[in-house]
């Protein structure tokens, strides 16, 4: 992801201050050392409490579930259970009140075909570990308002040069036209308030046409409903957004 890239990710309305109660994080990366250094780093963040470290997937799994964070900051490629099958499990499994953790995959390459599966199964996110820190904090705490952040110059580059077979899930949708439209603004990383502003409608009825669109689609997130318009071809990538 370019510096072009991030300046551009788009959340979807969240604030860049900290809420009143922190967020909680447990950070998931085999290795120790870039582990160690992200909860020292994080740790020192506004609105931000580390409660807890895996070494690998299982680790990730195991510990989400019993000390039940906000967010899992999530690595890709680690032993035992890789970050797309945790993050699977997670958004799959039993959860408590509060629903399951938000995922946020953190990788070295945004190329890297793990995180676009990731995304796929439900991740609402990604950032790469060389970006300032205060940049990932801030990922982490739209990801827990509830938001998604996209980065779409790189999402796009990721799906063309790996399709992950869910091109068939746009058509079988039946979107309505307003929804297909609602759908690639939000491709090219418009907030909702902007998607409204582009439609000249409420924000009410953009939520209303998000909701549908991802409850059609059965996609997680609205990142992962990205992902399946690119694939199915509805949004090309490459175009203008």
């Amino acid at each position: 992801m370019t510096g072009s890239d991030a300046s551009s990710a788009a959340t979807t309305g969240a604030g860049s201050g900290p809420a009143s109660t922190p967020v909680t994080l447990l950070i998931a990366d085999d290795d120790e050392v870039t582990r160690s250094g992200l909860r020292t780093l994080l740790a020192a963040q506004p609105g931000i409490e580390v409660v807890g470290e895996a070494a690998d997937g299982v680790q990730a799994v195991e510990q989400a579930r019993r000390l039940r964070p906000d967010v899992v900051l999530m690595d890709v490629r680690m032993p035992r259970r890789n970050g797309i099958e945790a993050t699977r499990q997670l958004l799959d499994g039993p959860t408590g009140p509060a629903g399951p953790p938000k995922v946020v995959v953190i990788t070295t390459f945004e190329n890297d075909d793990y995180v676009t599966a990731a995304l796929s199964a439900g991740a609402s996110g990604f950032v790469l570990k060389r970006l300032p820190v205060r940049q990932i904090a801030e990922a982490v705490r739209v990801v827990a308002a509830g938001e998604a952040i996209l980065f779409p110059a790189a999402l796009r580059r990721m799906v063309a040069t790996r399709p992950l077979g869910s091109a068939e899930a746009l058509p079988k949708a039946a979107l309505t036209g307003r929804e297909e439209e609602v759908l690639r603004l939000m491709a090219t990383g418009l907030s909702n308030p902007e998607i409204a502003d582009a439609l000249t409608v409420s924000l009410e009825t953009v939520k209303t046409h998000v909701g549908n669109v991802l409850t059609k689609l059965g996609a997680q997130n609205r990142t992962h409903a990205v992902v399946i318009a690119y694939e199915s071809g509805l949004v090309v990538p490459g175009f203008a957004g």
